[in-house]
């Protein structure tokens, strides 16, 4: 991101899976534009890259999404250190794919836990904490998938639109109270989590087919929207989902059963 525009100096955020890809990318914008910040991570090697960074203005703390006793100490380490919270990002996600025929119930609730619930106890205990303040913004990063299934994404794609609906009810119930929750919906975007489609040329390319823009996204450019949300230009703006995408939605997603193999389970004869 270019510039900086002291949007959110003297604001306190929390951004849960900051240490890395769009999370990292948003921290940096908040820390340029005068923000102190709790950088919550499951990766400890680099919350301390984090922590070297970013002497000032930012505390980090491991902290799992999907345990709500973490949760809540990671949103109450803002109140602690800084003295309140203005603004919550939840980033943290990940997926363990496979065919429905081949999902383990194992890899649909990693998923499921990470994508979904972690997204609403951070919700939960972010809002929590900006009601004693008067309000507040959440915003909550969703995926593409929310709106195109994936060949063996049926998890993330399930868990993803949850979220978006997820953010929905949230402004529905939290708007009145002065806190606006919005969500990102991002198409590709060039992060560890996502190094597997760059390695591969021939995914790649099946992915280059399908965005308008012609690449991919990075991190910075998935940041960029979520902090606008979050901030006081759009102030008016609470329940909105916003493609971030390069056009990608019109066209659909690439079959990546060719990448894939074809299912483990067959049926018995």
């Amino acid at each position: 991101m270019s510039g900086s525009t002291g949007r959110f100096a003297s604001k306190v955020a929390v951004v849960a899976g900051g240490a890395s890809g769009i999370g990292l990318a948003i921290l940096r914008g908040l820390h340029d534009e005068g923000a102190s910040i709790v950088c919550a991570d499951v990766n400890q090697e680099r919350l301390d890259a984090v922590e070297r960074d970013f002497e000032a203005r930012v505390a980090c703390t491991m902290a799992d999404v999907t345990k709500e006793a973490e949760v809540e100490a990671m949103m109450g380490l803002a109140v602690e250190r800084f003295g309140g919270l203005d603004c919550a990002f939840n980033v943290a996600g990940a997926s363990r794919p496979g065919y429905i025929v081949d999902l383990s119930e194992t890899a649909w609730d990693f998923t499921v836990d990470l994508c979904l619930k972690g997204v609403f106890l951070c919700t939960k205990h972010a809002a929590r904490q900006m009601l004693g303040r008067g309000g507040g913004a959440i915003v909550n990063i969703a995926s593409l998938n929310a709106h195109v299934p994936m060949h063996a994404g049926a998890a993330y794609a399930a868990a993803k639109a949850g979220v978006e609906m997820l953010t929905k009810n949230a402004a529905l119930e939290l708007t009145p109270d002065g806190i606006r929750v919005n969500a990102v919906l991002p198409g590709l975007v060039e992060t560890p989590l996502t190094r597997r489609h760059f390695e591969n040329r021939d995914a790649h390319a099946a992915f280059m087919a399908r965005i308008p823009a012609g690449r991919a996204a990075q991190p910075e450019e998935i940041a960029g929207p979520a902090l606008f949300l979050a901030s006081e230009e759009a102030r008016y703006v609470s329940g909105a989902s916003l493609l971030v995408d390069g056009a990608w939605a019109v066209t659909g997603y690439p079959d990546m059963r060719p990448f894939r193999g074809a299912p483990a389970w067959t049926p018995r004869v």
